[in-house]
């Protein structure tokens, strides 16, 4: 596979593991292609054109060498100690979960998916879209003074292929946590946390004291209806958004992280709050992404707080069979 091959596969597969539904997520891009036709010649040539295929403005390429590649350094954040690494590893390409150069400026765009997936949960979407546009809007404030092309410079002077993958990644592994609990059914918050403990990179992330914890409510309360809200959709909601979240009858969050002005806000009104852990969940989204890398005999080398746990079923091999030798007897 090549690196733009890589970096289609990572869209795909994040459009399939949508909590809105691909159909949903396709009929957004349609949008987006009908307002670039009824641009004029010059707003078209400032258009970043990833848009009319990639609804993730959050997962870009910046290096691309056009060559085959065989050995991918993966890490949660990539910054220039990790591209040196790379350099001395050999390797072709560095994909980085968390997003640099102009997805980190662009992560801001991304947060909508929020506001679709809260009024799948109940919220009614003009009010999750009024709140998630505004915590959109704080987010590009905060990302405009950061250096974020840093990373990418550097990857250039090496020539060293590099791309971040970041809300496809996370929609994986919000996808696989929805498909956990829909199938455990868990009535009691203690039961999430449960879910959560068996599988194998929160399992490690224990042994690390990064594990999944309770941040608020109680193991022993009923869990009520359980959502991923703070799983995928760039980074956290708006803090008013608890309130609302609780009058559509959800009783329990399950997020990668969450600030303390947030937690006191959810826990003001009456919501459980289980935290899985963001290094974990990243990496677990991140290895889904990668096990399909693996399965086309591409080399994974780990880094930069990713654990890497390989889902790939290794074909055992063939044990040669002796043939039994029979003696003829002399006569």
């Amino acid at each position: 596979m090549n690196i733009q091959e890589i970096y289609e596969l990572g869209v795909k597969l994040g459009i399939n593991a949508d909590l809105r539904g691909s159909a949903k997520v396709k009929k957004n891009l349609k949008r987006v292609n009908d307002k670039y036709d009824k641009l004029s010649s010059e707003d078209k040539k400032h258009f970043d054109k990833e848009r009319l295929w990639n609804p993730y403005s959050d997962t870009r390429v910046y290096v691309d060498h056009k060559k085959e590649v065989k050995k991918v350094l993966v890490g949660i954040d990539i910054k220039a100690s990790e591209i040196l690494i790379a350099k001395e590893l050999g390797c072709d390409l560095i994909i980085g979960h968390h997003p640099i150069g102009s997805a980190l400026s662009d992560l801001h765009d991304v947060m909508y998916l929020q506001a679709e997936v809260l009024a799948d949960y109940g919220v009614p979407i003009n009010i999750a879209e009024s709140m998630v546009k505004e915590r959109m809007d704080e987010v590009a404030r905060g990302t405009s003074p950061i250096n974020t092309y840093r990373s990418v410079d550097t990857a250039k002077l090496f020539n060293i292929g590099l791309m971040c993958c970041h809300t496809p990644t996370d929609n994986l592994v919000a996808n696989f946590l929805k498909e956990k609990m829909n199938k455990a059914k868990p009535e009691y918050v203690g039961d999430v946390l449960e879910v959560l403990r068996d599988i194998e990179e929160y399992q490690i992330a224990r042994t690390q004291k990064m594990g999944p914890t309770l941040f608020a409510g109680n193991k022993d309360n009923y869990a009520g209806k359980v959502v991923l809200t703070e799983i995928t959709g760039g980074t956290e909601g708006a803090v008013g958004i608890y309130e609302k979240m609780s009058n559509a009858g959800i009783g329990t969050i399950v997020g990668m992280h969450m600030a303390e002005d947030r937690k006191k806000e959810a826990q003001k009104y009456h919501m459980n709050i289980v935290i899985a852990g963001h290094m974990s969940s990243d990496s677990l989204g991140v290895n889904l992404f990668l096990d399909e890398l693996e399965k086309k005999g591409i080399e994974i080398v780990p880094c930069s707080g990713l654990i890497r746990v390989s889902r790939v079923k290794k074909s055992k091999p063939k044990s040669k069979v002796k043939k039994k030798v029979v003696k003829k007897k002399r006569k």
